[in-house]
């Protein structure tokens, strides 16, 4: 009830303003000022506009028009009226205005409008094709294949668009040849083939190529896809297209392109990493791990650049290798005492016989925790070996014969080392 009451007091008071008699001025140049109360005028009929009152917002628009003769207050009186669904009024007005000429083309494309909402398709385009003839305007050729397609008669709406289209290769002209084709003649191929003509000539915009994806992914292309996702990066290089692009190079698992694409575009270091492991380049692995662990904090990160850093060294005897493993490997633990991580570091330390007593003791704390580990059992084994205990080395050995760990290289070489040392000492007894 509020805003009734202002928006009539709003009404009322314009009038009271200005009067009864409107004598149509003289044409003036928009920032020029007719009349005092002018400006008032202008934020009343906004104010009302704002609100949804669109009847009284175009009733105080044509006012101004009336007192000033500025086509622009006509124009939004006009877009008023389309506003608060009066069409038949619209053509009543521009009718009285403008009669059968085809000058003011504003005003006469406001008319076409009010004749497509009225359902009046036939005298919409017998009015656009005249507009067109005057206009040569592209937005007016828009407009008129419009009123064809509503017609249904997609050949002709497509002929127009054509036409406009070579005078300047306008997208919006070239994105509605392409809907009228793909949608309403149903000619896919030939749609995406305008697009995509279009794009190799011009360049693939990002409004382009975003028509094309959505073609693309309509006929499941996954190749166009691809295609078109590389080139819009290109234009418009944000995350979430670059996660689309590493996502369609997974479907394809076409794992080594992807690889190139992250390296050079630096989107996603946790895949890329992944992806390092997935193909054995243990050597680049290690430097994203360790920025990887840099960024996140994540100790996980830390522990596996240790681990990939002792697996893709060329020499495992290297002892600067040996000291930064261990290092990073120690500094894991403080915190996270997971069995592999104690495990690959004790193993580590029995191996090289870097300190093979408190490898055995990182081991028997992972074995609390997976006291049936194979891999525990033969490390384990491995270290009461390099202390010469080979009977207590063996027996530990059986577990992991009987566990059907003996299949695995290192633990056949363990099995044969730990058998001979046996069998040494027996010999010597």
């Amino acid at each position: 009830m509020y805003n009734f009451l202002k928006s009539s007091f709003f009404v009322a008071a314009i009038m009271l303003l200005g009067g009864c008699s409107f004598v149509k001025s003289p044409e003036v140049k928009g920032s020029q000022k007719v009349f005092e109360e002018e400006d008032l005028y202008i934020l009343s009929a906004l104010a009302l506009e704002d609100s949804g009152d669109h009847n009284n917002s175009s009733n105080i628009f044509n006012t101004l028009y009336l007192k000033t003769g500025k086509n622009e207050y006509l124009y939004r009186s006009l877009r008023n009226d389309l506003a608060a669904n009066q069409n038949e009024r619209v053509i009543s007005r521009a009718d009285e205005i403008s009669g059968d000429k085809i000058e003011d083309f504003e005003l006469i494309r406001i008319k076409i409008i009010a004749l497509i909402r009225a359902e009046k398709l036939v005298e919409a385009k017998e009015l656009a094709i005249r507009l067109v003839a005057s206009s040569n305007s592209e937005n007016d050729y828009l407009l008129l294949s419009d009123i064809y397609v509503k017609l249904k008669q997609y050949d002709t709406a497509l002929k127009y668009l054509e036409g406009a289209y070579i005078k300047d290769y306008n997208e919006k002209i070239l994105e509605k040849i392409a809907v009228v084709l793909y949608v309403n003649l149903e000619r896919k191929k030939d749609a995406i083939a305008q697009l995509e003509t279009h794009s190799r000539i011009h360049g693939c915009s990002k409004f382009i190529c975003t028509k094309l994806i959505g073609f693309y992914s309509n006929d499941n292309n996954v190749d166009g896809l691809l295609s078109t996702y590389l080139r819009l990066y290109k234009i418009d290089p944000h995350n979430d297209i670059g996660e689309k692009i590493v996502q369609i190079y997974g479907y394809k698992k076409e794992y080594l392109k992807m690889i190139e694409f992250l390296e050079e575009n630096k989107i996603n270091n946790e895949i890329l990493f992944q992806l390092y492991i997935q193909t054995k380049k243990y050597k680049k692995a290690v430097s994203i791990a360790k920025e990887l662990y840099e960024d996140s904090g994540d100790i996980t990160y830390l522990a596996q650049s240790a681990i990939f850093e002792y697996e893709s060294s060329e020499n495992k005897s290297d002892k600067a290798m040996h000291k930064s493993v261990v290092a990073k490997l120690q500094e894991v633990i403080k915190t996270n005492r997971d069995g592999m991580y104690l495990n690959y570091l004790g193993y580590l330390l029995i191996d090289h016989d870097i300190d093979v007593k408190k490898g055995i003791a990182y081991i028997k704390e992972a074995l609390k925790g997976e006291p049936n580990s194979i891999y525990y059992l033969d490390s384990l084994a491995w270290g009461y070996y390099k202390l010469g205990d080979c009977q207590r080395a063996a027996k530990i050995m059986k577990k992991v014969q009987n566990s059907d760990g003996s299949s695995n290289e290192d633990v056949l070489k363990h099995i044969e080392a730990i058998k001979e040392c046996v069998k040494n000492k027996k010999g010597k007894n």
